[in-house]
């Protein structure tokens, strides 16, 4: 390896202390997106304590959600100025000392910094990082390493969410926010492991050196020193071609195929997030045990898992790879339809099929956005357009838990929530259908004119005519 450093840089080494960055990577996974899939566990607590509305206790779940995503960049960009190791750790301390402060809290108010914005800012800070950190360490076998240290967001849940609820019946919500402190508090610990190494230049930059637009060549020297009208020259040539790449790498956002696309991620993360928030008050209010609602909540994470594997597994084979759209549709579809249905299921026993499937469809369509995305920029825009993507998740985030809230204040039922979560879902579903089938008859319609030789010469001769 030290011969290999002299050479500048090392291969990635797709084992040995990579696997202790899956490792690292797993319990991120764990204490940042399970942790918040759990924050809906405190919500009656919450409620009860400070004697607020659904729709204002609603906004810390939101917070939380939305922080994640917007300071995403933040977390990317600590990432590459300094380190991965200096993000994630710094990140750690943050959402430790946002869950910490949260326990000493007197108001719905400070909880909204401490809890939502703090405890946000900190699992963005780590999420990013430590997830390159994986592609960095793996070529070969990186689809597996990725598939182990993102099942965290599941497994997390699974254990998580009954331990959540016995901690706050042993000591209080106060109690179990200072202990989820300290246990996020590890994330400090997964970024130490996260060792920075130096690849080869060839497997550092995925970019190809292209002669045409200067890239890797030096600029015009007189006796080995560049001049000052050369390097002027360079730094104007390098301005511009650094403005035409940027425009270059979002050219994506003007197509209307992925305008729609974006429309349709809009309605989805509007949907998805509702039931995440309200199924354990929704078990409470019909008279589900705390133990039970808290169960439902690991059930879906832990489906999530399969869903997301298997979807994708039978997705990627022979028969099923050229519909994978259509896969999409149906997923996103089918989870919608279990919104609608949820308002009829009042026992227990009834609302674990529920989370049975809603956590199998919600995987199954999260393993096919990047394939979505990717069908339609391609892959040499995959990367940005998935930062886009995610990005409009933000948004809805913030504001659908609060709307849901708001109608259940309105209504005093929680049918109107999950009917706006289901309608938003099916419409997000519809819209790319609807897309589809109009897409489908234009190319009949294209293809029949091309294979009618004679209505294809009356055209050419009524339209100069009509010209």
């Amino acid at each position: 390896m030290t011969q290999e450093k002299k050479k500048g840089g090392i291969l990635p080494p797709d084992g040995g202390w990579g696997w202790m960055i899956v490792a690292g990577c797993f319990v991120v996974t764990v204490c940042t997106r399970a942790v918040t899939r759990c924050i809906s566990i405190f919500f009656v607590e919450f409620q009860m304590h400070f004697a607020r509305d659904y729709s204002g206790t609603a906004w810390i779940h939101s917070l939380v959600d939305c922080t994640t995503v917007l300071c995403a960049p933040l977390g990317r960009l600590i990432g590459n100025r300094l380190s991965c190791r200096v993000a994630v750790i710094l990140g750690g301390f943050l959402s430790s000392i946002g869950l910490v402060l949260s326990s000493f809290t007197t108001s719905l108010e400070y909880l909204y910094l401490t809890l939502g914005v703090l405890t946000g800012l900190g699992f963005a800070l780590c999420y990013t990082p430590a997830i390159a950190m994986v592609g960095i360490y793996f070529c070969e076998r990186k689809a597996l390493a990725y598939g182990i240290a993102m099942s965290g967001s599941g497994i997390g849940t699974f254990i998580l969410a009954p331990v959540v609820q016995l901690l706050i019946e042993h000591y209080s919500w106060r109690g179990a926010l200072l202990i989820l402190g300290d246990f996020v508090s590890n994330l400090c610990v997964c970024g130490a492991l996260l060792r920075p190494i130096i690849l080869k230049e060839k497997e550092a930059c995925p970019l190809p050196v292209d002669s045409e637009c200067e890239y890797g060549v030096k600029p015009p020297t007189v006796n080995s020193v560049p001049t000052g009208k050369a390097v002027g020259d360079k730094l104007e040539v390098d301005a511009k071609q650094r403005c035409f790449q940027s425009m270059q790498e979002y050219h994506f956002l003007l197509m209307p195929d992925f305008l729609v696309l974006a429309g349709s991620f809009l309605l989805l993360a509007s949907g998805c997030s509702l039931p995440f928030v309200y199924l354990v008050p929704y078990a409470l209010d019909v008279g589900v045990g705390h133990q039970h609602a808290a169960f439902l909540m690991s059930m879906l994470g832990v489906i999530d898992i399969i869903g997301n594997i298997t979807f994708g597994w039978l997705t990627d084979r022979r028969c099923l790879k050229k519909y994978r759209n259509i896969c999409y549709m149906f997923a996103v579809g089918m989870e919608g339809l279990c919104c609608l249905f949820i308002p009829l299921l009042h026992t227990f026993v009834l609302l674990v099929p529920f989370s049975v499937l809603y956590g199998y469809f919600d995987g199954a369509y999260v393993a096919l956005i990047p394939v979505v995305t990717s069908d339609v920029v391609g892959t040499t825009y995959l990367s940005s357009a998935l930062g886009v993507v995610y990005f409009l998740h933000a948004v809805p985030y913030l504001i659908s838990p609060p709307i849901g809230g708001w109608l259940v204040d309105t209504t005093g039922t929680y049918t109107p929530t999950f009917f706006l979560s289901g309608f938003a879902l099916i419409s997000s579903s519809l819209l790319l259908f609807s897309v589809a089938v109009i897409r489908h008859c234009q190319r009949n319609q294209k293809n029949s004119l091309s294979k009618d030789p004679k209505l294809v010469s009356y055209l050419m001769i009524i339209i100069p005519a009509t010209s």
